[in-house]
């Protein structure tokens, strides 16, 4: 066994003994004062409260049996500089061969790519932090973020840790998301293609979030709502910090009870080497400085019927299983390109968690955020312009969209703002 690993279960087991030690001495006890946070306001105050030390041990427990669950045996561990650990997992291990249609398989090799589909653009291969390092995860291995005690703790509750919170409908604004979106509908898509520019929006609560991605979509926006994703988001709840980090996401019931992040349930196949879903991307974008895009298709396997991700310099990450979806399984009604973030109003009024670089369209290259050379992929595995295009920005005076298009850029859009401010309060 790794050392590395080895200390790290020793460790976690003498936390929990002491925790429970802790606990079950606490009973005797009695009701002890707690601060417990008073609803719709920054503040908190002393209340009485009584310990549930069983309670809090079966949680912990649920943590631990998740844990054990979702972290796989490692043949090697990279030590980030951002604190994250990634583990080089078996690929025929990771978390998608838990899922019964894929136990005892293996991962499929490449599919073909989308014909137009250009690799010679010049990206570094050193895009994300874990790689800084110079370690690299061995053959036959995949990357995999290590989840951590507090990871899960953070969450509401174990069920719904990696799992999207919200209701679904085309304008969403009323369930706190907020969108700055380009769209197109009216026709059968087989994948989606777009660079965006990387930043690190502030995120102003641990219940907030701020997302770049593409959208692949299928079904109505009720509950048979089928959806891919994949971009970069800075999500204090997910993980701790607030690095825009490269992530998916998959769902077939409208984000209710399937798919989740990255590989934090059966689900996505990976088999790559070289990219960590949920790692921090490295460089990013600065204002009115360089500026750092990453590369991302989405694409139906003609011959398999699976979805693949492509992502920065033509690295195949993996493959959505057809399987997943009902929708999906055969083609998408909609592609969507764009932000995303949630507004919890936490402190009464609009938040300020920016999207995108924080600042608004119009201010342009090298200041605002942008999405360029999108295209689509049609029936006979073709990559293809947008012909029908859609604006939407759900609260324009917090986050706006402007769309061009010229001959080296193809259909590009900027997008983005700073959330709360004299036009938003």
């Amino acid at each position: 066994m790794n050392t590395t690993r080895h200390y790290s279960i020793q460790k976690h087991s003498t936390m929990i003994h002491i925790f429970v030690a802790f606990l079950l001495v606490s009973t005797s006890l009695g009701p002890v004062l707690s601060l417990q946070s008073v609803p719709d306001s920054g503040h908190r105050q002393l209340q009485n409260c009584t310990l549930n030390p069983y309670k809090d041990i079966q949680k912990l427990r649920r943590v631990q049996a998740y844990l054990k669950k979702i972290n796989k045996p490692a043949v090697k561990t990279i030590q980030s500089p951002d604190g994250d650990v990634i583990d080089c997992v078996p690929s025929h291990l990771q978390p998608a061969f838990d899922h019964p249609q894929l136990k005892g398989q293996r991962p499929l090799k490449p599919a073909v790519r989308p014909k137009g589909h250009n690799l010679t653009e010049a990206v570094s291969e050193s895009f994300q932090l874990w790689r800084d390092t110079g370690e690299s995860c061995p053959k036959g291995t995949v990357p995999i973020r290590r989840t951590t005690e507090q990871d899960i703790l953070r969450a509401s509750s174990v069920r719904r840790y990696g799992r999207i919170r919200r209701h679904v409908r085309r304008d969403s604004t009323g369930y706190g998301h907020e969108h700055a979106v380009v769209f197109e509908n009216g026709d059968q898509y087989y994948g989606a293609r777009a660079s965006l520019s990387v930043w690190a929006p502030r995120v102003t609560n641990e219940y907030e979030f701020s997302l770049s991605q593409i959208w692949i979509i299928s079904g109505s926006f009720g509950n048979d709502l089928n959806t891919i994703e994949a971009g970069w988001q800075v999500s204090p709840e997910l993980y701790g910090d607030n690095y825009p980090r490269f992530f998916t996401y998959w769902t077939s019931d409208a984000y209710q009870t399937t798919g989740c992040y990255n590989l934090l349930c059966s689900g996505f196949v990976q088999t790559n080497k070289k990219v960590a879903i949920g790692a921090a991307i490295s460089p990013r974008s600065s204002y009115n400085g360089r500026q750092f895009d990453i590369g991302l298709m989405v694409w139906k396997d003609p011959k398999h019927g699976h979805w693949w991700l492509e992502f920065g310099p033509g690295l195949l990450v993996g493959y959505w299983p057809a399987f997943l979806f009902s929708h999906l399984r055969s083609h998408a009604n909609m592609v969507q390109f764009g932000g995303e973030i949630v507004n919890t109003r936490s402190s009464g009024f609009h938040t300020s968690t920016q999207m995108g670089s924080g600042h608004f369209a119009e201010e342009g290259f090298r200041k605002a955020a942008y999405f360029r050379n999108l295209q689509t992929v049609d029936w006979d595995n073709n990559l293809v312009p947008l012909t029908n295009i859609h604006l939407k920005a759900d609260r324009a005076n917090c986050y706006d969209i402007r769309q061009g298009r010229n001959r080296v850029w193809g259909t590009y859009f900027y997008y983005g703002g700073p959330g709360r401010n004299v036009r938003c309060p």
